[in-house]
């Protein structure tokens, strides 16, 4: 009896380092795949990245647009035009030969 319990002892000697180094592995594994900074995690914060990248665009296209709207209202610079539109806009005015027609 004391024969086989020395046998297992010594095997278990034998197998205990390389199954902790495999579990070892296994969990740091699955922490650079499923982690907080794993693979998964990056691919969707890459995605995110080029969604705000392409909001970021369109906000700016949006600011330049609108600043180049501004610009053309100040008083060295003004565009009768726009400044007819926004007038008709703002105070609900037309002319006396204009026809309004309502769109469903």
């Amino acid at each position: 009896m004391s024969t086989a319990i020395r046998e297992i002892n010594v095997r278990a000697r034998y197998i205990i380092g390389p199954l902790l180094g495999a579990l070892a592995l296994v969990y740091f594994g699955y922490h650079v795949i499923q982690g907080d900074r794993g693979l998964i995690t990056w691919v969707q914060r890459a995605q995110q990245i080029e969604q705000v990248s392409e909001e970021l665009a369109l906000l700016k296209f949006s600011h330049e647009e609108l600043e180049h709207r501004t610009n053309l209202l100040r008083s060295d610079s003004l565009d009768l035009d726009l400044l007819e539109e926004r007038a008709r806009v703002v105070l609900n005015f037309i002319g006396k030969d204009e026809v309004i027609i309502f769109n469903k």
